[in-house]
């Protein structure tokens, strides 16, 4: 059930009529849901341009949310919700806050038993309701950015390019070595060969619980990249567990050196610098 013209215009009125007392009781009713997590300016703050812009949106003759006349109160309910994402509130704690609206109204509207009354407070009820899932979808797509963004982070800060020696750069690989994270390593890899101009890279896999099939193939891409750059490669960390499982699954590393440490790794490179008069 939409809201008729007529009836966005009572609410418009109601909401103008009754601001204060309306905005003190949603405010109450918001603040005791979020149990003192957001202080009390902002939360005032926050009721006050929610009121505002639903007030706003009734004059304009907005009848749905997804109206035109309401575009400025979808804006404030994308900021509500953006900002409760980033603070940790729920998506649910986010809609509740809006809902909230309506028992503010019933209250202002008192014991009117009069039918048309009742038929616009169920108008209007509907009208929050829609308002309200906006808000929830508009949290769920902040907070799956939010949930993206960290993920990336936290995948380049998994995968750091370090300076060894001169000439010398190492990606100590910890954890598991899926697709995604086998792209980051070798990008994160080709450019410090470039910022560098370093020979020899060292792919330390030390902290890689096992290595299968999948793993070695993303490691030997890795390898065979860095090699189209002019970079030599050396797999460290192959500990007697992962030369065991590397045999029994016919695993083929072909002329790359491979070192059971990272010294060793870094031993095997100096010589060949010395070799190689560097």
């Amino acid at each position: 059930m939409s809201l008729s013209q007529d009836e966005a215009n009572r609410f418009a009125h109601l909401l103008s009529d009754h601001a204060e007392p309306m905005a003190a009781r949603w405010t109450e009713l918001v603040g005791a849901g979020l149990r003192g997590r957001l202080s009390s300016a902002e939360l005032r703050r926050q009721t006050a341009d929610l009121q505002r812009a639903f007030q706003q949106a009734f004059a304009a003759g907005a009848t749905n949310v997804s109206d035109r006349a309401a575009d400025e109160l979808r804006a404030q309910l994308s900021e509500l919700s953006t900002n409760r994402a980033r603070q940790g509130f729920t998506a649910t704690e986010t809609a509740v806050s809006v809902y909230a609206l309506k028992e503010a109204t019933l209250e202002v509207l008192g014991d009117q038993g009069d039918v048309a009354v009742l038929r616009d407070y169920v108008a209007f009820s509907n009208f929050v309701d829609q308002a309200a899932l906006f808000t929830f979808d508009s949290y769920v797509k902040v907070r799956e950015s939010l949930i993206a963004d960290q993920a990336e982070q936290l995948l380049e800060l998994s995968t750091p390019v370090v300076k060894l020696w001169e000439g010398v750069v190492a990606v100590p690989l910890v954890g598991t070595l899926d697709s995604a994270r086998a792209q980051v390593v070798m990008e994160r890899l080709l450019q410090t060969l470039v910022d560098t101009g370093s020979p020899y890279a060292i792919i330390d896999i030390t902290g890689v619980p096992a290595v299968d099939t999948q793993v070695a193939q993303h490691i030997l891409k890795t390898v065979v990249a860095a090699r189209l750059m002019g970079a030599d490669c050396i797999i460290s960390g192959i500990r007697p567990q992962i030369a065991q499982t590397i045999v029994a699954l016919g695993i083929e590393f072909g002329d790359i050196a491979t070192k059971a440490s990272l010294a060793d790794a870094l031993r095997h490179v100096i010589s060949k610098n010395k070799r190689a008069g560097r």
